[in-house]
């Protein structure tokens, strides 16, 4: 009886790998899957990973000096930062991504094994009135129910502060025509995120983070816009509002702790009206709201909301904002996005005994079903011994509230080989989760911008007269928890 037992349980096993055509489509697509994880750079990798890491591989995959086959003109740029990507019918792979110090965002093709082979910018600065483009997000059929559309925040720099919308396979030829979104306001804004679809199944929600840098009060808000269900233009602007009483400033909210929100209805766009309107209508302010993301998983998960304060360290803002640096969990109304919901500080830099000490300027985030990876950009408040060290990534375990340090950069090493100084401190930036587009679990991609590495590092396509020509680096990193 065993035996045959066994037998069964073998033959099952083999039908498993080659049975039947239709049952074993998506196996045979996993076994013949061409995606070959690489390095594919000529620049070395200086990213130093934590030894609980040291199983993590990570591939530089491209960078400001590479020149790609089929586009030998094309310049990885200056400041490289937010990114999406896309499976195309054919297999290969579109990247959209922005290049923020100049103004611009690339468009990148990978062939079928994940080889960088073609790159064209669709927005140029001549299209972004010279205005930074910082962090961006996808909108996708299968995530959002309507798209491809990719959403790219105007930062700093020049004129078009709010957020622009972008067709991810528009021809290059119009690189220098841009499309706004005005609903949805003028900020500094970071970043605009649309949420799952499975959240509010009738509605759009999109996020947007406004690093508002102000030196007496905290002054970067939470914005949200609600439309019916696939409409960028026609819906409402609201703000994020703490109703606790006890909460008058940011850092009122202690770590850990659960307060209630609601959102109030924002009326104004221009900038200067829609700041002043915000804080009238009591819409809490944030020293310098970066990044945003939301959980991956069910309904209910996408209901919850992630975004990074960075931080400002200035004397008017003692008691009021932090300054190395939050973590803020978001929890959505079941019903009603604008409805009563809850925040909680998860992570708090400034804590001198907390989780997070060692916090030095957390910027960027990307948000799984389990984890939230949060990315540094150090604003050189080196002023403190937890303080002391390069631009991190982080793990946050959204289960367990473990904290972990995935990796560093290396700039002491990179410094010896040519790539910058020690006295300019690098970014991490641009994290995204690509394991389920190329069919390799635990995969993602990572940008570096090199501060101090020079080399006129700018495509005079994207932009004619650039601020600053640092090289950037992108990578991939697998191995990581999703």
């Amino acid at each position: 009886m065993k035996n045959y037992l066994k037998l069964g349980l073998v033959s099952l096993a083999l039908t498993s790998l080659v049975g039947c055509k239709d049952d074993d489509n998506e196996i045979s697509q996993e076994l013949s899957n061409p995606v070959d994880l690489k390095a594919h750079s000529v620049t070395p990798n200086f990213l130093k990973t934590t030894p609980e890491f040291s199983g993590v591989n990570i591939y530089p995959l491209l960078s400001s000096e590479d020149m790609l086959a089929e586009s030998p003109a094309f310049v990885y740029g200056s400041m490289a930062d937010g990114a999406g990507l896309i499976k195309n019918a054919d297999n290969t792979y579109t990247l959209i991504n922005n290049i923020e110090a100049d103004y611009a965002i690339a468009r990148i093709t990978l062939d079928e094994t994940f080889k960088p082979v073609r790159g064209e910018h669709i927005l140029n600065a001549f299209a972004t009135a010279n205005t930074a483009q910082c962090s961006g997000s996808l909108i996708t059929p299968e995530e959002h129910g309507f798209g491809p559309l990719y959403l790219s925040g105007g930062e700093w720099g020049g004129a078009s502060k709010g957020v622009f919308v972008t067709d991810p396979l528009k021809d290059a030829s119009s690189a220098s025509f841009a499309q706004m979104l005005p609903a949805m306001g003028q900020w500094s804004t970071e970043n605009a995120v649309a949420i799952g679809k499975n959240a509010y199944s009738e509605k759009t929600v999109v996020f947007i983070g406004d690093d508002h840098s102000d030196n007496e009060v905290p002054s970067g808000q939470l914005g949200m816009y609600v439309g019916n269900k696939g409409d960028l233009f026609g819906g409402q602007l609201f703000g994020l509002r703490v109703t606790d009483n006890s909460i008058d400033f940011e850092v009122d909210m202690i770590e850990g702790e659960t307060y209630a929100i609601d959102f109030v209805a924002l009326e104004e766009t221009q900038i200067d009206l829609l700041d002043t309107e915000a804080k009238t209508k009591g819409a809490m302010g944030f020293s310098r709201l970066e990044d945003i993301d939301w959980r991956r998983g069910s309904a209910a998960n996408n209901r919850e909301i992630y975004f990074n304060v960075t931080g400002r360290k200035k004397p008017g803002l003692i008691g009021k904002g932090t300054a190395y640096g939050r973590v803020y969990k978001v929890t959505l109304n079941e019903n009603d996005p604008t409805g009563v919901g809850t925040i909680t500080c998860i992570l708090d830099g400034d804590k001198v005994n907390g989780i997070a000490k060692s916090f030095h300027s957390p910027d960027n985030i990307v948000v799984t079903e389990n984890f939230a990876y949060i990315q540094e950009d150090p604003n050189g408040y080196f002023d403190a011994a937890d303080k002391m060290h390069y631009a991190r990534l982080y793990q946050y375990n959204l289960n367990t509230g473990e904290l972990k340090t995935v990796l560093e950069c290396d700039q002491d090493t990179a410094e010896t080989k040519g790539y910058g100084t020690t006295n300019s401190i690098w970014e991490i930036t641009g994290m995204i989760d690509i394991s389920d587009m190329v069919g390799v679990d635990e995969t993602f991609l990572v940008i570096t911008q090199n501060h101090g590495w020079e080399g006129g590092f700018t495509d005079p396509q994207a932009n004619t007269s650039p601020s600053t020509g640092q090289g950037s680096v992108l990578h991939v990193i697998n191995g990581l928890e999703r």
